[in-house]
């Protein structure tokens, strides 16, 4: 467990009510109150398993709330899958999983693909993640970059050295890491970054954020994007660096990325339930409880929980997918 996971309490009994998830942002967002729902289960006690994969960027809030979870329902199993946002949507409309993890929207072919197979779904808001762009501690030169040269960066193989990108920067060979394809981040990378051009092919590329986090840390010119959760894990190790978008140059915090600030590279991230499998107690549960405390634990390791609206909204079509 990550250490930004340790700091959440433990809860000592079952009838503890946790705090419903509220606001992270005194502008955007309002405390919740609380609610016997947020319990997990009730007092009742359940079993069986939570079938649950998915995006790496979306595991450490899911990871949390299945902690919490399964301390007051030790009879239900609920393990957090981990094989990239496009890997948890090949099992989730394929009927294989109960919830699927994203980092991005479902793709119109997947929506289809669940359609042919008789899947149906809602989709849970959990979070905001801004993609943060990372370098060695050890590289004093990069202050900021611009969308148009991270673009420049990521699909031009001329570009080898720092020099290539400023003429002022050292010539000194990048490392570059990032997310695997199967990755919603790579996705969301290709979409507002990329802007669906091909990524050099000497880029590293894995799944695992650690992997991308260790990367960059072990190199003095290693050069790597992944969520913010995983730089504010990792400060100690990282340099974070600004980017000049739409709104200047702007670095990804709690309130550049809630408030839409840090554009392009914020972004919702989601878990997808399938309606089918909210009608096995042990899921509805496990939904319910989710919807009332992801926000808080988002917080918790470093995401930023979205307004108290969205997680309303949840509610609405869970009710809704169970005739509540």
């Amino acid at each position: 467990m990550r250490d930004l996971v340790k700091k959440i309490l433990p809860i000592a009994t079952a009838s503890v009510v946790l705090a419903a998830c509220g606001g992270g942002s005194e502008d955007s967002q309002a405390e919740g109150g609380e609610s016997e729902d947020s319990q997990a289960g009730g007092e009742e006690q359940l079993s069986g398993q939570v079938s649950i994969d998915g995006s790496s960027t979306v595991f450490p809030i899911i990871e949390a709330v299945s902690e919490e979870f399964i301390a007051e329902q030790p009879d239900i199993q609920a393990p957090v899958g981990v094989s990239g946002t496009g890997g948890g949507m090949n099992r989730f409309v394929a009927g294989e999983t109960d919830l699927s993890n994203a980092s991005r929207e479902m793709l119109e072919e997947e929506k289809q693909e669940a359609e042919e197979n008789g899947v149906e779904f809602i989709e849970l808001e959990l979070a905001y993640d801004g993609l943060s762009v990372v370098v060695n501690p050890e590289n004093d030169w990069v202050d900021y970059l611009t969308v148009e040269e991270l673009q420049k960066i990521w699909t031009d193989e001329d570009v080898e050295t720092w020099a290539d990108i400023r003429d002022e920067w050292p010539e000194e060979e990048i490392e570059f890491f990032s997310p695997g394809t199967d990755s919603g981040t790579y996705d969301y990378w290709s979409e507002v970054i990329l802007e669906d051009s091909n990524m050099r092919r000497d880029a590293q590329l894995s799944e695992d954020d650690n992997v991308l986090v260790n990367g960059v840390a072990g190199s003095r010119n290693g050069f790597g994007y992944f969520g913010y959760a995983y730089y504010i894990e990792n400060t100690d190790k990282l340099k974070i660096v600004p980017i000049e978008g739409e709104n200047g140059v702007v670095e990804p915090t709690e309130e550049t990325i809630n408030s839409g600030e840090y554009a392009p590279l914020s972004r919702p991230v989601y878990t997808y339930v399938n309606t089918e499998s909210l009608q096995r107690p042990e899921v509805l549960a496990y939904v319910n409880y989710l919807n009332e405390v992801v926000g808080e634990l988002a917080l918790e390791v470093g995401y930023i929980n979205s307004p108290a609206e969205s997680y309303e909204s949840n509610q609405e079509k869970i009710d809704e997918a169970t005739n509540n």
